[in-house]
């Protein structure tokens, strides 16, 4: 069977995000008041890691079951995004992230008084991506450096549970047509598989997000169309997540959201990387 690999220390498996970084990043969310989408998409990585980290959290220390990369592309190139002692790698043990953020934040989060109300709770937030975006959107750029890190990653572990790529964009790319490379990109296979590839597309406006579709017909343009085609069917332990989460799934349903907001922008990324682990 497919994508049944143990992930283990020996023998991890990888999470690439591609994020958008370009001009039109630093606009809101549909709907949002304030939350720009580059700050939305780096709060909702910088959770996604978190809990990784707490994931991988035994008692001998944090278990490199996971290698993490982001890509971000703005401007005229893409380039590895994570800041600070991690700067420059395009993938990091998950062990590497728990113990090298960039820096650690307080943060504010509405808490239950017990009283019927809310109040202010504070909490530390782990930062190892942070937000950005200017100019234009060189998706096929980063979807050739993705070909490139997980050609060796898969080299290292030829038997590894299949990489997934998640590439976060709101945008239409700038530098050709990115079906070709993110073809190339699934092509890629390690002994359980094919790599992975998902496709987030953020949304400003107010329209409802159309999440996990099994069918292009319903999608309302061709890019949503395009952007459906260059995402994976979901393999079964993702499929068997979405549709605990509530959704809709047949075995024709992809790892696809579009027009998403926020909300929707977290609860893809908690059900796409529930792929295991010990």
């Amino acid at each position: 069977m497919p994508y049944s690999a143990e992930i283990s220390r020996t023998n991890p498996t990888c999470f690439l995000f591609l994020v958008d970084q370009s001009g039109s990043m630093v606009k809101p969310f549909g709907g949002e008041h304030g939350k720009i989408k580059a700050q939305g998409v780096a709060d909702a990585i910088n959770r996604l890691l978190q809990n990784l980290c707490l994931k991988c959290a035994k008692s001998d220390g944090v278990r490199n079951y996971f290698h993490v990369g982001v890509i971000g592309y703005g401007g005229n190139n893409c380039r590895p995004a994570l800041g600070g002692e991690l700067a420059g790698r395009a993938l990091v043990p998950i062990g590497d992230i728990a113990n090298k953020p960039l820096r650690v934040e307080n943060r504010l989060k509405k808490v239950d008084d017990g009283a019927g109300g809310l109040i202010d709770k504070k909490f530390k937030f782990p930062i190892w991506f942070e937000p950005t975006g200017a100019g234009k959107t060189p998706m096929c750029q980063a979807f050739t450096m993705a070909h490139q890190v997980l050609d060796d990653f898969i080299n290292k572990f030829p038997n590894c549970y299949p990489p997934l790529v998640i590439n976060i964009t709101d945008g239409v790319a700038t530098d050709g047509n990115p079906e070709m490379p993110a073809a190339r990109v699934k092509q890629l296979q390690s002994s359980d598989g094919a790599v992975l590839v998902f496709n987030v597309h953020l949304s400003s406006r107010q329209d409802r997000p159309v999440e996990f579709p099994d069918n292009e017909r319903i999608l309302p343009s061709d890019y949503a169309q395009m952007l459906f085609r260059m995402s994976s069917v979901l393999p079964p332990k993702i499929r068997a997540a979405a549709k605990a989460e509530g959704y809709h799934v047949s075995e024709n349903t992809r790892g696809f959201v579009f027009n998403a907001d926020l909300v929707s922008v977290i609860r893809f990324l908690d059900i796409g990387t529930k792929v295991g682990g010990r």
